[in-house]
């Protein structure tokens, strides 16, 4: 029986981890935190942890060194104040896309986070909608990605729909709408994604699918800049779409990207809370607290 009795509040994710300790009926134990006049971060745990189970709740979104440094300061202070174990729970892994080396001398940097991960004492990890599942064979430690759409499919499923339509932006996250539309008993399709090797612009184009006059639903893990994803909003508008919205497990939503998606046509952006944000009205606290129940 799972029986994790604190869980710490690292400050990029304060609001999931007071979720996720109602929902395992754990403790909350608050993270001061400040920065020094020269930058350097200052975390200290509040609570008495010795001999206790304890998750790190801590995302590495942008600023992902700050926070990074943050969740292995965490670790390393709750392994030395003698947490008998320690689970890391970062919903957003920085770096995750920088997992291969395409010129010599490049970092692969995912590497090097999953090594001061492991070094600063996890004993797991538990993240939610990771680049590639590949990235896990890197941790010697029990590593685990999990799935958002369990919790997005709720939210929408939650709305008046008509005849739901679900879109990947690119055929590589046709399986995430796949089960996306699994749990609202909806089509699904995906956008073909061209790159212009001489100037790096992405295209858009649409497949043959029948939108017209049914809502929309565009899913992904990461929005960026939303480029892709404004593309596709726009494809969807000029085919007719009743409403269009746009579903993310990760908002980073980078130099106006909210506002681009809107502008090409979509209704709502909305995003979870792996990643802080206006737009992150989904809680994928249940999703992780069910998982620590029935595994850890």
């Amino acid at each position: 029986m799972f029986d994790l009795t604190k869980v710490l509040l690292g400050p990029a994710s304060v609001e999931l981890g007071r979720n996720l300790a109602e929902c395992l009926g754990g403790e909350a134990v608050p993270v001061e935190t400040k920065s020094f006049p020269d930058g350097e971060s200052y975390v200290r745990i509040t609570g008495d942890i010795a001999g206790e189970k304890v998750a790190v709740v801590q995302s590495t979104y942008p600023p992902q060194d700050r926070h990074l440094v943050q969740l292995l300061q965490l670790l390393d202070t709750a392994r030395d104040l003698n947490a008998s174990e320690l689970i890391a729970v970062v919903p957003y892994l920085a770096y995750s896309r920088q997992d291969k080396r395409f010129r010599p001398g490049e970092a692969v940097s995912v590497r090097t986070i999953v090594k001061l991960i492991e070094a600063t004492g996890a004993g797991s990890l538990v993240t939610v909608d990771v680049h590639t599942d590949k990235i896990l064979d890197l941790f010697r430690i029990k590593a685990h990605n999990l799935s958002a759409m369990a919790a997005i499919g709720e939210y929408f499923s939650k709305l008046k729909l008509l005849k739901p339509y679900v879109f990947a932006p690119d055929e590589g996250a046709l399986e995430r709408a796949k089960t996306l539309a699994g749990y609202l008993g909806a089509d699904y399709s995906f956008f073909q994604k061209q790159r212009d090797r001489e100037t790096g612009m992405i295209r858009t184009k649409g497949r043959d699918f029948e939108i017209k006059d049914r809502d929309a639903i565009v899913v992904d893990d990461i929005i960026s800049t939303g480029s892709t994803i404004a593309n596709a909003a726009s494809i969807l508008r000029e085919e007719g779409a009743r409403d269009i919205y746009v579903a993310c497990t990760h908002p980073l939503l980078l130099g106006g990207a909210k506002e681009k998606i809107i502008a090409a046509g979509a209704k709502e952006v909305i995003g979870t809370d792996c990643v802080a944000s206006d737009v992150s009205r989904i809680s994928v606290a249940s999703v992780i607290a069910e998982f620590l129940r029935k595994t850890l």
